[in-house]
């Protein structure tokens, strides 16, 4: 699916500060975008390609502006395989921040957590993921322009950007767990079986989104680092 027209409405709205960072806020996470200032707000109903959010507290728009001087693009929205998406859909937002000038691509979302030291309310940076899902915004024909057929996954999530994020939460006397993102389609929660698997295999959080976006942003060559907020164990 094209991403141009999208990336050209965001490059028409930024002007002469385009995006070097594209943020994209998980549920309850919507008052990030607060913290972005001189902003300027599209919906994606005016985005080519775009879905609508059907999720409450989505907002459903794009905003620009600049978080501590960095331009940023921030998604107030994202769009989960489960609410009927297709799957290739999801990944139009992403290559769309990175034809406008994002660089890196900064995730938040919800998570239950799998591991009894990480309770509600707490962060979990994620080193890595398992897409127990079994499917990919990459499947289909290869856009070569995008990115290449084959991608390189074992590092999805950037070593330096971690490394970044450990010195800033200990800076701020955050606690920032790091563990395995494990992506369930939903919208139904685990089972009890499902959640003794995920266990055994070393994910430490679940959730229902995070990795398609995180294997589009990869494919087309944008550093990515993604936390979690635990909601629940």
């Amino acid at each position: 699916m094209d991403h141009q027209d999208a990336a050209a409405r965001i490059r028409a709205l930024a002007g002469d500060r385009p995006p070097r960072v594209g943020l994209i806020i998980g549920s309850g996470l919507g008052e990030l975008a607060e913290a972005i200032e001189s902003s300027s707000d599209i919906g994606y109903s005016d985005l080519p390609g775009f879905p609508a959010p059907t999720v409450a507290g989505h907002e459903g728009r794009l905003r620009l502006g600049a978080w501590s001087g960095t331009p940023v693009a921030c998604l107030q929205g994202r769009f989960h395989f489960y609410e009927g998406h297709d799957i290739q859909q999801l990944a139009v937002p992403i290559r769309a921040l990175r034809s406008a000038g994002c660089e890196t691509l900064i995730l938040t979302c919800a998570a239950g957590s799998l591991q009894p030291e990480m309770g509600p309310g707490e962060l979990m940076l994620v080193t890595d993921h398992i897409n127990w899902s079994g499917i990919s915004p990459l499947v289909g024909p290869n856009d070569d322009t995008i990115g290449p057929r084959f991608v390189d996954v074992s590092q999805a999530y950037d070593p330096t950007l971690q490394e970044i994020a450990q010195t800033a939460a200990k800076e701020t006397g955050i606690t920032l767990h790091e563990g395995v993102y494990v992506w369930c389609l939903g919208p139904n929660f685990e089972t009890p079986a499902e959640i003794r698997a995920f266990r055994k295999l070393g994910a430490d959080a679940v959730g229902m989104s995070t990795v398609p976006e995180c294997l589009a942003a990869v494919h087309c060559g944008l550093r990515v680092m993604a936390i979690a907020v635990v909601t629940n164990l």
